[in-house]
């Protein structure tokens, strides 16, 4: 591939590698350049544009990531068109993440043009989670490098899903009587929510007696109608004869390891009786925070066998304690959300990009109703709660939300940019509110049901994060943003936006995939008229 600035006499043909915007027309980087394209360039004085220019063999970018993305079995796994260069992949169904590193290593080392990145080895992930990227960096690779990572792909597996199975388990709490009846209540609560996420039930539940003797008697009343039993003390596993593991071996079953080098996590006891998996607890799995426990409990969900070896090479990354590096294990009934979430539709900004005469994007007609109308609309849809912040041609704005149960909140401040008026519009927020909900008021392909799903995520957390949501993998809009942000968004000043605050929050992200919607506004009449739309004074 030759690549570098010519002029436009010598350019048809060519790919852009840099996009050309004019006044009134935008060229994408990528574009294949007609001899329409040229005369539109050179009426705008265009004089030159950077290119690149395929040579023999070269594979353009987006026919290079998907032939390396159809070398991939697709069990489980779903793949993006291919755009830009680049193949998202997303997991199908819940199960386990699994990655094998020298595979992903020596595609990687192909060549520099040609990269695949992915979840990290053993990850726990949902339906519709992306794992995998493929994405091409040059314009074009040649196709010797596309056959030779196909061949890697097709030879052996760099990664896949493997599904959760759905079991019966069993719970074997012993009893002291330092043990509160609350705390083994809470920890079958913690269990069964853990256990869920696989489709998997918690059937019983037996507290005995802190002895070898009890637990053993329980094991064996349990194992003929179960899949799993979970085992937790009541006093923490001190010694490989310690209470726990003897009892696996009074039932008739082996210990294949006692500890974990994962913190918090240590004290875990992995056995089996026969074919069934006996999972003794650590103390800290009576919490749903993300521990080594979780990590050995998704593994046999996931219809594997830890060994020994396997649970030993956990250290590296297996300090979790001051981490918080994925969304937490889901305990709604255990710790809610602390209060309701409000939607924040952002109304006030100028519409600068709409050109100096006077039309407003937010007041266009779409099947006679103005689009800021419209977008209220949806957001009451989905919840109760809603506050609209207004600015520019503030009079109107609200005359076209007339009679709908929204409250107001003015930014004068609008010219300066969006933070101020993400800064008014938590000021309209009361102290029981639990999250913002921010949607911007000109994306017309955010629906009712899109809202939902992004709520949902976030109900669905026991701990503080941020949901975003996202289109092939790419960020976009709108974004949940808890509590314990506003400090920050206080703080923010002119032309920024709630990215600003998610990627600095430091608190996991749960990605939410909406489709092209959550990356589709309208900024200039073009655009609204291209969408349907009737532009109004």
């Amino acid at each position: 591939m030759r690549f570098g600035p010519v002029p436009l006499t010598k350019a048809e043909g060519a790919i852009l590698a840099h996009a050309v915007k004019t006044a009134t027309q935008k060229l994408p980087k990528g574009h294949r350049l007609s001899v329409a394209d040229l005369a539109f360039l050179a009426e705008a004085n265009v004089k030159e544009v950077i290119v690149a220019r395929l040579e023999a063999g070269d594979v353009p970018e987006n026919e290079a990531a998907a032939r390396i993305a159809d070398a991939i079995a697709p069990d489980h796994l779903s793949f993006s068109p291919a755009a830009t260069g680049r193949v998202n992949v997303h997991a199908t169904v819940p199960g386990l993440f699994v990655a094998d590193r020298s595979v992903v290593d020596r595609l990687n080392r192909i060549d520099p043009a040609i990269t695949l990145a992915c979840l990290a080895d053993h990850v726990a992930v949902d339906a519709g989670d992306m794992v995998a990227t493929i994405k091409i960096i040059p314009l074009a690779v040649p196709g010797t490098f596309v056959e030779q990572a196909a061949a890697i792909l097709r030879s052996e597996p760099a990664f896949e899903v493997k599904p959760f199975a759905p079991l019966r388990a069993a719970l074997i709490a012993t009893e002291l009587p330092s043990l509160k009846p609350q705390v083994m209540d809470k920890t079958r609560a913690v269990l069964a929510a853990r256990l869920s996420r696989s489709g998997s039930r918690l059937d019983n539940e037996r507290r005995v007696a802190h002895t070898a003797e009890a637990v053993a008697g329980a094991i064996a009343e349990l194992k003929a109608t179960h899949d799993l039993i979970v085992m937790f003390g009541a006093s923490a596993v001190a010694d490989p004869d310690d209470v726990l593991p003897a009892a696996i071996r009074r039932a008739g079953g082996s210990v294949e390891h006692v500890g974990m080098p994962v913190d918090p996590g240590n004290l875990l006891v992995l056995g089996r009786v026969g074919e069934l998996p006996v999972l003794g607890a650590p103390g800290c799995a009576r919490s749903p925070r993300e521990n080594g426990f979780d990590w050995i409990l998704d593994r046999l969900l996931a219809g594997e066998r830890p060994s020994p070896l396997d649970i030993t090479g956990l250290g590296v990354g297996g300090l979790l304690k001051e981490i918080p590096t994925r969304p937490q294990p889901r305990d709604t009934a255990v710790r809610p959300r602390p209060g309701p979430l409000t939607i924040i539709v952002l109304a006030a900004g100028r519409a600068s990009r709409m050109g100096a005469d006077g039309r407003h994007k937010l007041l266009a007609e779409f099947n006679g109703v103005p689009l800021v109308r419209r977008t209220v609309e949806t957001a009451l849809s989905a919840t109760g709660k809603v506050v609209v912040v207004t600015g520019h041609r503030e009079a109107e704005i609200r005359a076209a939300l007339a009679g709908l149960p929204v409250s107001f909140v003015s930014n004068p401040d609008y010219p300066s940019g969006m933070a101020s008026s993400l800064v008014a519009g938590l000021s309209a927020l009361d102290d029981s509110t639990g999250g913002m909900l921010v949607m911007l008021a000109d994306m017309p392909g955010i629906t009712a049901e899109h809202l939902s799903r992004l709520i949902a995520a976030f109900d669905a957390q026991s701990s503080p994060v941020v949901v975003r949501a996202v289109a092939d993998g790419l960020r976009g809009n709108p974004v949940i943003l808890p509590r314990e942000t506003f400090g920050a968004v206080r703080q923010l000043v002119g032309d920024v936006g709630a990215r600003h605050i998610v990627e600095r929050c430091g608190l996991p992200i749960v990605d939410v995939e909406l489709g092209a919607a959550a990356r589709i506004d309208l900024d200039t009449p073009e655009a609204i008229i291209s969408a349907g739309g009737v532009l109004k004074e």
